[in-house]
């Protein structure tokens, strides 16, 4: 059934429009914006952020792997990391992720990329157990997902098997990872190398090829680059390059990739990336839980690049506070204020900025639950994917729609959210959503099984 919203305010593609009602088709999706008055639904809508970059599983590592072992660093983060992707069962992972999703859906993420790798059971055999436990996870929340599946095969850019640790993830050739995909029908949205160090240069182009006969030419591309010092360091001494420029020396770039992090691009990498339309994917809480730097996002802005947000290990999950991390992140490096903001203010153009990259790294998707509508922005022909701040929040109370959004990123949080569309319908009604308590208790169980495995 259509429906008509009506808002005081909403955050359009040029900027805040006063006094609109969006009339939504009866498949969610938007067809007109027009003038209105009251009453309204809700003071200030914003488009609802697309979650660029997702590994929900490691939703259950937050609390895991924080006493001082030496010189800690990602890389002895990564041994918790295997620690419980070696161990976690289906029933497990449903439960971590159904609690992650409603986690996303009530912080205002409105579709979920999820860069999926546990491919195979516990003991290396395949089986797609894990996978169907993340996908009914979503589909239970009511969160669209856009899955992709990862392809893994190396341990290091020397060309080395994957590990043991590893087997879940591994498959033994390009053609294996095929079967995976074609297997997967409509449920692939696009497909993951995972990395450089995982997946070798030469075998890039053979993927992309047998990938698009699967799931077509337009379907997306992601790929974790450029995270680690030592992982730049590791590739050039090894394969001669930085990560990015082996990247695009390899395979034509262009708008279908996604590069995760690439927090170590060099000003000439970023520049190669804004040329063919390529845009990252940022995930600042993780890369700051991880200490892998910051990105130059300021650079990138300025200069019109692409960029999306992803909550990655899923530690803490909020848009507002990834985007509140990269802009304090900017400030920090530089000692200076207001580092991302136009004449405007510094929250309606980042979110919009993110939100449109993010619609943009999901397009196209096969695997969205919620129909083929672009998602990202408040327009006709978008899905009608809304977060509606409140006028009255904790931290948006006295503010006009002028300051609200500015306040909401310094200093907000969940608890200015009054509702949360997903095309049109509402899946998040002042923080709660559907089967809450059932939702947490499961998680609980969950998690004390997990504890005692690793």
């Amino acid at each position: 059934m259509s429906k008509t919203l009506t808002f005081r305010g909403i955050l359009g593609p040029k900027g805040l429009e006063y006094d609109r009602s969006i009339d939504i088709a009866a498949d969610g999706t938007i067809q007109a914006v027009r003038a209105a008055r009251p009453p309204y639904d809700g003071f200030l809508a914003i488009p609802g952020m697309p979650n660029a970059h997702s590994h929900v599983f490691q939703h259950a590592l937050a609390g895991f792997g924080e006493a001082a072992r030496g010189d800690d660093s990602f890389w002895s983060w990564r041994e918790a990391m295997y620690g419980l992707a070696g161990s976690i069962t289906a029933e497990e992972l449903f439960a971590v992720a159904r609690h992650g999703y409603a986690r996303m859906l009530r912080a205002g993420f409105t579709h979920v990329a999820e860069f999926h790798y546990l491919h195979h059971r516990p003991d290396g055999d395949r089986g797609p157990e894990a996978t169907h436990a993340v996908l009914a996870a979503a589909a239970s929340i009511g969160l669209p997902i856009s899955l992709l599946p990862v392809y893994y095969r190396t341990s290091g850019f020397d060309g080395a098997g994957a590990t043991a640790e590893q087997r879940r993830f591994a498959h033994a050739s390009v053609d294996d990872f095929l079967t995976t995909v074609q297997a997967l029908g409509t449920s692939a949205a696009g497909v993951a190398p995972h990395s450089l160090r995982a997946v070798p240069p030469a075998e890039l182009a053979d993927l992309v090829t047998g990938v698009d006969a699967i799931l077509g030419g337009e379907s997306p591309l992601h790929i974790h680059i450029s995270e680690q010092e030592r992982e730049v360091d590791e590739c050039r001494a090894a394969l001669g390059r930085t990560p990015i420029d082996l990247l695009a020396d390899t395979v034509a770039l262009g708008p279908r990739w996604n590069l995760v992090h690439a927090t170590h691009a060099t000003a000439g990498e970023r520049a190669r990336l804004r040329e063919c339309g390529a845009r990252v994917v940022l995930c600042p809480l993780t890369e700051a839980y991880l200490g892998d730097g910051i990105f130059p996002a300021r650079e990138h802005f300025l200069a019109g690049g692409g960029a999306a947000m992803g909550t990655d290990a899923n530690v803490r999950i909020s848009p507002v506070e990834e985007a509140r991390q990269l802009e304090y992140g900017q400030r920090l490096r530089d000692r200076r204020r207001a580092r991302l903001a136009t004449d405007s203010g510094t929250g309606a153009p980042v979110w919009s900025w993110l939100a449109r990259g993010g619609g943009e790294a999901v397009s196209g998707s096969r695997g969205s639950r919620a129909g083929s509508a672009s998602i990202g922005r408040i327009e006709p022909g978008y899905r009608a994917d809304l977060v509606v701040l409140c006028e009255d929040g904790p931290h948006t109370a006295g503010h006009g729609l002028e300051t609200l959004l500015d306040a909401w990123l310094t200093g907000g949080d969940d608890r200015d959210i009054q509702a949360v569309y997903v095309g049109g319908e509402r899946r998040v009604e002042r923080g709660s959503v559907a089967d809450e308590a059932e939702i947490r208790s499961d998680f609980g169980k969950a998690m004390r099984e997990i504890r005692r495995a690793i």
